[in-house]
């Protein structure tokens, strides 16, 4: 009996720790990541601006290659729409909301299992004789607590993703011949 009252008492605490600690998270994040590929930004800037091309170098289609992907809008630039379904990656969309060509493309980002919209965007920087590229996203978990705690370890999950993804990219852009 003594056990079960200490177990509740625990349970109570972890409770009380994940509601109030939650509650005191800040719902928004953001995570920025950059990389400078050898490459200028007139070979780098098709890589971000059209949907077809993340294929190449997104940490999220390498690790479901057979996710389902549709295609709307724009082919490239401001205007162009993509969405997904996945069973290990999850459902989005994403959509260009702004783009200059070879300096920026800025999106919106749908996530229906969580019901939340984040903004961001690429930018490219010319540094020495290549390009910096600079991935940032901000966005907000809204009102649901454990949502929260997701903000608080975005930076972690989501910049590990970005990380993986400009990597690639660089090594895209870097190779000869990609256009």
């Amino acid at each position: 009996m003594k056990f079960l009252k200490w177990l509740l008492y625990v349970v109570i605490f972890l409770l009380a720790v994940f509601f109030i600690g939650g509650a005191l998270i800040s719902p928004t994040f953001t995570v920025t990541r950059s990389v400078v590929i050898q490459a200028p930004p007139e070979k780098v800037y098709p890589l971000i601006a059209n949907p077809r091309a993340w294929k190449q170098w997104s940490v999220w289609n390498q690790r479901d290659p057979g996710m389902a992907i549709t295609y709307s809008g724009t082919e490239s630039g401001a205007g162009a729409k993509w969405a997904w379904k996945s069973k290990s990656q999850g459902n989005g969309e994403m959509s260009f909301t702004a783009a200059e060509p070879n300096r920026r493309v800025a999106f919106e980002l749908f996530f229906p299992d969580f019901g939340t919209t984040s903004r961001g965007d690429l930018s490219l920087q010319p540094s020495g004789a290549g390009t910096q590229v600079t991935w940032v996203m901000h966005g907000d978990m809204g009102g649901n607590i454990a949502f929260h705690w997701l903000a608080l370890m975005s930076e972690k999950m989501v910049g590990v993703d970005f990380d993986a993804g400009l990597a690639t990219l660089k090594r895209v852009a870097e190779r000869p011949g990609t256009e």
